[in-house]
């Protein structure tokens, strides 16, 4: 079998899991849990072997055309580099772990049918962009992908925070995808075809007439898909879907198609020094501003959120540095660990029976409760804060490294201002990253109060999944030496004044924010914990739907959880209410869209009732009011209807006598 047909079933596998599984959900619910995991794994194997086959070389290019148009061909096409054939493999790992945890995280679940098939369909239209080599196909992969985040985010539509949360995320990801489309069009149009490989020769002979305009489109688009300022603000809120939908969306899919976008079409955004200044600026507060806004958050999902949305501002910053195969790197090492992080994060709700980390740090002995996620959760936290031998520590510093290198002004076509911006970002994000890293870890497992609550045993499909993602998570890091062929050619061994300084601030963050706990742990001693709802059944999902429902801090007022011994409270001091409450961007673009546009709303309804309505109303009463007129005349007497006969004639012919003597 050819290496082209193997990559076209890799992305067909998923979706004919996802049809069969709607179509069986119902009349034959043994097959649901077979349809959900050996697709995704059977794609995952496929993806391997067109990986092997690739091999990093030369890419696997193939077009058919799919319709004619008339001007500009729409083509099935596939373009496999080393990027695509190794973001296919994560994309097919994560999808495949997600769905045999998810057997055991929803298994009372009466719409798991329905949510697998949303996972395949959701994996599928991912694994579509990754392979497609025409960019109105790539669309149509991300436009599913925004579709499939809807109902899954939604998936526990009872409760309002689910409801809202699927809604914003979907019209905040079309917000950007409007001038997406327009970019894509005017790319097409510069470069005559839709096709990538087309676009790319465009631009290296300098074929592109407006490339600051392109870029910037298409940039408002990835801002949405990929989480990044200032269209940000929809994935801490989408944490309301469950876990394993959010180790999906943060590890593998929808966040990361952004940045993979740009890293497929880079040379089009470096064609614009005023492009990599945007994005530069943009990842760059998107890495500070998140960082410092997860070292405030009470929810464990949100701390996570906010923590993907810091790791995607290194892979557009390294983007922004014009070095694809370092943000690539780490999108790969990210979605190990974060996919992690999430998957174990399901396990440690539904044991504390809470998403807060104020109520877990007042219950003694939970790691005993989570041995297994205590030591991967460990494991991929220490990765997330870049500390050695850890895969996070090489891929954030080959971003660093990227961005030293530009700063310095060895990097072509990209100025030193953008290389020192994402420079100097990443190494205060790198700080931030490791203090809010040892918070969690020492709010979740180390804290003081009554005995954590016994909520039996996770299944054992969970915990095996823990440790499958805890072993990239380890190891990745340690295979530079064979994944140059993959990233063009590219060294990605971290350079010895951004190890330094990197691994330095992060001990630093680390160090003081465990100081700080101590002290604050002092100060305010043991405070017990309240009654916690028991929960003995093994359904997590349920568990969580319950912490949503219940935990206010988590989805309300998000900085109203007081925990004493909370050492982000002393660390961010006055910024605290502030980055709790995700700086209060969402009350800004309520004031500045939302409200506006629902007082214009009003306006138009107004309008409709009071304007439009009476017109109508008033061109339906004259008819009314003359057929009541002509029914009275409706008597039924002849003598009155010959009277009125011979009245009219009488005035007919009078007016007829007064028109012939005036002419």
């Amino acid at each position: 079998m050819t290496t082209t047909t193997l990559a076209v079933l890799v992305p067909l596998l998923p979706f004919l899991g996802a049809a069969a599984g709607l179509l069986l959900g119902r009349t034959a619910p043994g097959f649901v849990r077979p349809l959900a995991v050996l697709p995704a794994l059977a794609a995952l194997a496929l993806a391997v072997l067109v990986a092997v086959r690739q091999g990093g070389g030369r890419a696997v290019d193939a077009a058919t055309e799919l319709t004619p148009t008339g001007s500009i061909p729409i083509e099935l096409a596939l373009h496999i580099d080393g990027f695509a054939a190794l973001v296919a493999v994560l994309v097919g790992l994560v999808a495949t772990c997600v769905q045999i945890y998810s057997t055991g995280y929803l298994r009372d679940d009466p719409r798991y049918p329905s949510y697998a098939a949303l996972v395949s369909l959701f994996t599928s239209a991912m694994l579509l962009v990754v392979y497609s080599g025409d960019l109105m196909v790539l669309l149509v992969g991300w436009e599913i992908m925004g579709i499939c985040s809807y109902f899954l985010v939604g998936h526990y539509w009872e409760t309002p925070e689910a409801r809202a949360a699927s809604i914003k995320a979907f019209l905040v990801t079309k917000l950007g995808d409007v001038p997406f489309l327009i970019g894509l069009f005017a790319l097409a149009v510069d470069a005559g075809s839709f096709r990538i490989t087309t676009v790319l020769g465009t631009v290296a002979s300098g074929g592109l007439d407006h490339p600051t305009l392109i870029a910037l489109l298409l940039l408002a688009g990835v801002a949405g898909k990929s989480a990044q300022f200032p269209l940000h603000t929809w994935l801490p809120d989408a944490m309301a879907g469950p876990t394993p939908v959010s180790a999906l969306i943060h590890a593998a899919t929808m966040v990361a198609a952004g940045v993979y976008f740009i890293a497929r079409l880079l040379p089009v955004f470096a064609a614009s020094s005023a492009a990599l200044l945007v994005l530069a600026v943009m990842a760059a507060v998107t890495m500070a501003g998140s960082a410092l806004a997860a070292l405030a958050q009470d929810d464990i999902k949100r701390v996570l959120a906010y923590s993907t949305i810091g790791q995607l501002g290194y892979m557009t910053g390294a983007l922004a540095v014009g070095d694809r195969g370092a943000a690539v790197f780490h999108l790969l090492s990210h979605g190990a660990f974060k996919a992690l992080l999430f998957l174990a994060a399901g396990v440690i709700i539904h044991a504390a029976g809470t998403n807060s980390l104020a109520a877990m740090s007042r219950m003694k002995d939970l790691r005993t409760r989570v041995p297994d996620a205590y030591w991967t959760m460990t494991v991929a936290l220490l990765a997330l804060a870049a500390i050695p031998p850890f895969s996070g520590f090489f891929s954030k510093e080959a971003v660093l490294g990227a961005a030293e290198h530009a700063a310095t002004g060895h990097a072509e076509h990209v100025p030193g201002a953008v290389g020192w911006i994402v420079l100097v970002a990443g190494l205060l994000t790198a700080l931030l990253t490791a203090a809010y890293a040892t918070r969690l870890w020492l709010l979740a497992f180390r804290g003081r109060g009554a005995e954590a609550p016994d909520h039996g045993r996770q299944p054992v499909a969970m915990n095996a999944v823990l440790w499958l993602l805890a072993v990239p998570s380890i190891a990745f890091g340690l295979a530079t030496g064979v994944l140059p062929d993959w990233f063009d050619g590219r060294d990605l061994t971290p350079t010895l004044t951004t190890s330094v300084l990197g691994t330095g601030l992060a001990l630093v963050g680390g160090l003081v924010t465990y100081g700080t706990w101590r002290h604050t742990t002092a100060l305010a001693g043991s405070v017990p914990l309240g009654a916690v709802a028991a929960h003995p059944e093994a359904d997590a999902g349920k568990v969580e739907a319950e912490a949503i429902a219940s935990h206010t801090p988590a989805y309300g007022d998000v900085a109203s959880a007081a925990d004493p011994a909370d050492p982000g409270r002393l660390l961010l001091g006055p910024l605290h209410r502030p980055a709790a409450a995700g700086f209060h961007l969402d009350a800004v673009y309520a004031a500045l869209f939302v409200r506006p546009v629902q007082a214009a709303a009003r306006l138009v309804r107004f309008l409709d009732r009071e304007v439009v309505d009476t017109y109508v109303r008033g061109a339906s009463a004259v008819p009314r009011l003359l057929g009541a007129a002509v029914r009275r005349a409706q008597t039924g007497n002849v003598q009155t209807y010959v009277s009125a006969l011979l009245a009219g004639t009488v005035v007919l012919v009078v007016a007829a006598l007064l028109v012939a003597t005036g002419a």
